[in-house]
């Protein structure tokens, strides 16, 4: 096994690199709709997961799925979203137990407002840094990773 405090390699780089341009890239979108006096971006991946979905809407657990959030915290984001009128919870008729979110007209408009800022930023901060060469090389690798990490979270790993 190797020693967690030798020099660094090029996988570790890349995963630290991965992480920080995320987290940098994260920091200035937000800034950049709060200064629109937009909502979070969190707010608008749940919203464009809905928009997506047949019918517009999601049990609660594909929806966390879809936007890679905890049960828990989806509840809450969800909550949120709700009392600002953007989704509403529909009971699921064949499981008591069950809800759905659902995408309110409202929060179908909200989505569209945040959406040229949003897409904006994409442009901006990854875009036009990278040749369409290399995006498809990065989609196809993050696709690989993506898809890896899910089939072992489905195997229970």
């Amino acid at each position: 096994m190797r020693n967690p405090k030798s020099k660094s390699t090029v996988s570790t780089t890349t995963w630290a690199l991965f992480l920080t341009t995320h987290a940098v890239l994260l920091e200035k979108i937000e800034a950049t709709l709060k200064v629109a006096e937009l909502p979070p971006l969190e707010w608008y991946d749940v919203l464009w997961a809905l928009e997506r979905a047949p019918q517009h809407r999601l049990r609660m657990h594909e929806l966390a799925h879809s936007v890679v959030l905890s049960r828990s915290n989806l509840t809450r984001l969800v909550d949120r979203l709700e009392a600002a009128g953007l989704v509403e919870r529909q009971s699921a008729a064949d499981d008591k137990r069950g809800a759905y979110g659902v995408l309110t007209s409202a929060g179908l408009a909200m989505r569209e407002k945040m959406w040229p800022a949003y897409r904006d930023c994409i442009v901006d901060l990854f875009n036009q840094h990278l040749s369409k060469d290399e995006q498809g090389i990065m989609n196809g690798a993050l696709r690989r990773i993506l898809d890896a990490a899910r089939d072992s979270a489905d195997e229970g790993i």
